[in-house]
């Protein structure tokens, strides 16, 4: 079994900063691409940021130059870094993991959510 804790969600005002952690534990050979997706009431998840074992990142475009992935592979855990928030960042954010448990077998986990809202 895999298990992904996501913490540091948080009511923050617009233009402040948090920083999202999630660790993932369990049995496992490694784990692949993390990413942070995010989901506002009436709207479909949508990535926000991901990155492979190797650091490669991508964003979507209306978080670039705000925020920032980064991953400890030693750890398991990836961190996003929010800055300059805005209230339409305002969501549950889920962490994502490709986790590899065995030579054939690569399946996608989900954290439990944690709430971001930003005030104007």
């Amino acid at each position: 079994q895999v298990q992904l804790v996501e913490s540091g969600g948080g009511l923050v005002q617009a233009g402040g900063s948090l920083r999202l952690s999630c660790a993932a534990s369990g049995s496992f050979l490694r784990i692949s691409t993390m990413g942070w997706y995010r989901q506002a009431p009436g709207k479909q998840r949508e990535l926000v940021a991901r990155i492979t074992s190797g650091g490669t990142t991508n964003y979507v475009t209306s978080v670039k130059g705000r925020f920032t992935i980064s991953r400890d592979n030693a750890k398991n855990t990836v961190y996003l870094q929010m800055n300059s928030l805005k209230p339409e960042d305002s969501a549950v954010y889920y962490c994502n993991a490709q986790v590899i448990r065995s030579i054939t077998s690569t399946n996608d986990y989900w954290g439990q959510g944690t709430q971001v809202t930003v005030s104007s």
